[in-house]
């Protein structure tokens, strides 16, 4: 299943930081692919964090936007 974005919220935004929140009924593996969010590139950027929930699992990741929207896991 690709990207949906009726799935994806704003949770806080300050500063020009976004806390976003992601769920769907995919893995994480899936979810967590670079260029999964290429949808909303323009909104998302590098520091943001996202909370996602996925079928398998939950997990707060870092945003990076480069030529892909890549999510890691936050250190």
């Amino acid at each position: 299943m690709a990207f949906q974005n009726k799935n994806l919220s704003v949770i806080a935004y300050a500063n020009g930081f976004t806390l976003w929140h992601y769920a769907a009924k995919e893995a994480m593996s899936t979810i967590s692919a670079a260029g999964y969010f290429d949808g909303v590139k323009t909104l998302m950027n590098t520091g943001d964090v996202i909370i996602i929930n996925a079928s398998d699992t939950t997990s707060i990741k870092k945003i990076t936007v480069d030529e892909n929207i890549t999510v890691t896991d936050l250190a």
